[in-house]
């Protein structure tokens, strides 16, 4: 072998070699927990012992048919976790998306002293721990917390916050009439949980939890647009702004356009974050009040450690993995770039008014 055939294989052996430390830790403090959890989700272990002993038996799918058929109380308590969250994540990552990139474009043009004080200011919440933020909100959103103090100066009641299970969507419902649902709703289930039921909205203690959610996360990502935007070049800008373009329609057309790589990072983030909460309903309500703010990620603690059913537990686990790798998935298709139909490039090419010659016609798909 010549010394030119051997400088790459070398090159690459010096690689492997600098990255087996971080190989061997990731193996044994990630891979193999995670292949454990999984066989724990297909057997009966009581939580005593090693899950690989004599006395741990193979169940198959038993423990995810409890979780997602069967009418039991463990698939009705899953079906709520899963709403609850659900309708976290719909409010939750748009809005932060938009106040994060509001913030962003707000530091970037708008405030010229003082930009740093801001910026850290915005920042600030994301650095602070979650589970002190978790009693700072249990003290502002109390009975007579400082938000329904305000709220009074505006002539307005505020809630009882972290003890109402009301769902926002059914009282703001409730105006107009409409206390139950058709019989089309209420009589049919998914989860153990009535069509009326999923369609209730976050309740009033959730949305407590959306607010803090979104209080302490833009900040995060105002710093990632922020860096994007620092990155723009400012002659397809200019060049809008020659055609007539306004501010919206520079942004819209132009600059948001070109951040379509962080906001996809963004939303990603932010889907795997919020699919994820633990700390603040460990830390608050504990899935109270009647379980209407219980996430499945706390109903895998709880039901791990709390009931010692560790099988349920872990089979929670997996399936809302499988449920955020699948979100991923159809939001990377649908943010994808797309081509330029035929139709919008007649309006810049006058060369596709004419009769189209093959050439064009393989340019276009």
């Amino acid at each position: 072998m010549t010394r030119a055939r051997r400088a790459p294989r070398r090159e690459g052996l010096a690689g492997w070699l600098f990255v087996s430390p971080t190989l061997v830790v990731l193996g044994l403090f990630l891979l193999i927990p995670v292949l454990m959890a999984l066989w724990v989700s297909f057997s009966d272990w009581s939580g005593n012992g090693s899950p690989f002993s004599a006395g741990v038996n193979f169940i198959g799918t038993k423990n995810y048919q409890q979780l997602l058929s069967g009418g039991s109380l463990a698939e009705t308590n899953f079906g709520v976790s899963i709403r609850n969250n659900a309708w976290y994540v719909v409010f939750v990552v748009p809005i932060q998306t938009a106040v994060s990139l509001f913030l962003a474009v707000l530091v970037n043009r708008s405030i010229r002293r003082g930009r740093g004080f801001f910026r850290t200011a915005f920042y600030f919440p994301s650095v602070t721990s979650s589970v002190a933020i978790t009693v700072l909100w249990l003290f502002l959103f109390s009975t007579t917390g400082a938000v329904n103090k305000a709220l009074s100066y505006l002539g307005l009641h505020g809630p009882n916050w972290f003890n109402d299970p009301d769902g926002i969507v059914h009282l703001f419902l409730g105006l107009f009439g409409l206390k139950t649902g058709p019989t089309a709703l209420t009589q049919h289930t998914a989860l153990g949980v009535s069509w009326w039921d999923w369609f209730a909205g976050p309740s009033v203690a959730m949305s407590a939890f959306i607010l803090m959610a979104i209080f302490t996360t833009s900040g995060t990502f105002m710093l990632l647009f922020l860096a994007a935007l620092q990155n723009l070049g400012g002659d397809v800008t200019e060049a809008a702004m020659m055609d007539g373009a306004n501010g919206w329609q520079r942004f819209w057309r132009v600059t948001l356009p070109q951040l379509r790589p962080t906001l996809f990072t963004v939303l990603t983030l932010g889907l795997i974050g919020t699919w994820q909460i633990f700390d603040q309903i460990y830390t608050g309500t504990k899935g109270a009040p009647q379980n209407t703010t219980l996430t499945p990620s706390y109903l895998s603690y709880q039901s791990a450690f709390g009931n010692q059913q560790w099988g349920q537990g872990a089979a929670i686990a997996f399936i809302l993995f499988v449920i955020i790798v699948v979100l991923t998935i159809v939001q990377r298709a649908v943010l994808r770039e797309h081509k330029v139909s035929r139709r919008r490039l007649r309006a810049y090419d006058p060369a596709l008014h004419g009769p189209t010659t093959a050439p064009q016609k393989e340019a276009v798909r």
